[in-house]
């Protein structure tokens, strides 16, 4: 009983505010997607239920982060809006909009649309409605929006700019390795 109620304050302690968890069994079986994991990552415990993965990115310019995303069905917006919420996180050193300097393009893995984005520059993270992150000079983002049976599914890997281009094929390698419904 005492892990039931300590799982319970641990889940409300990561969620962001208002946002309520999938639906149980919700990105699952025909409704979920898989994956390869990248062999350099390693695969973590899931610090949230939104989170259906999470890795640490080993790399030149010091460690990253790869997390996947879930929210459940008519959850977490489409994936436009996401990338240019991705793109907010980041300030631009000339002062421009971080929207101008957002690459971003549409590709199908396997009859899955993915929407690849990229950005770099200071990283300022957070959630919307969570305390203020921590700025990080010189990073980057890899990000994919993958829209899988009943929802997207969020690939955002986050690190030193040095550490992310190095990792950038094993990124490209797992977003190309997804496949829906399992």
């Amino acid at each position: 009983m005492l892990a039931l109620v300590l799982t319970a304050l641990l889940v409300a302690q990561t969620m962001p505010p208002g946002v309520p968890p999938p639906a149980a069994g919700s990105g699952t079986g025909a409704t979920g997607l898989t994956w390869t994991d990248p062999k350099s990552w390693t695969r973590e415990s899931v610090s949230s239920p939104m989170r259906r993965a999470q890795y640490r990115i080993p790399g030149p310019g010091g460690e990253g982060e790869c997390v996947v995303f879930y929210f459940g069905p008519g959850q977490g917006g489409d994936a436009t809006s996401n990338a240019t919420r991705w793109a907010d996180q980041f300030e631009q050193a000339d002062g421009k909009s971080s929207r101008s300097a957002l690459k971003a393009k549409t590709i199908d893995v396997g009859g899955v649309r993915v929407v690849l984005t990229e950005i770099t520059g200071t990283y300022r993270g957070g959630m919307p409605g969570g305390g203020a992150a921590p700025t990080r000079p010189d990073y980057m983002l890899l990000g994919a929006i993958a829209r899988g049976p009943d929802a997207n599914w969020f690939f955002k890997a986050t690190g030193p700019r040095k550490t992310m281009e190095a990792n950038r094929g094993a990124f490209e390698a797992m977003v190309q390795s997804i496949k829906s419904g399992k």
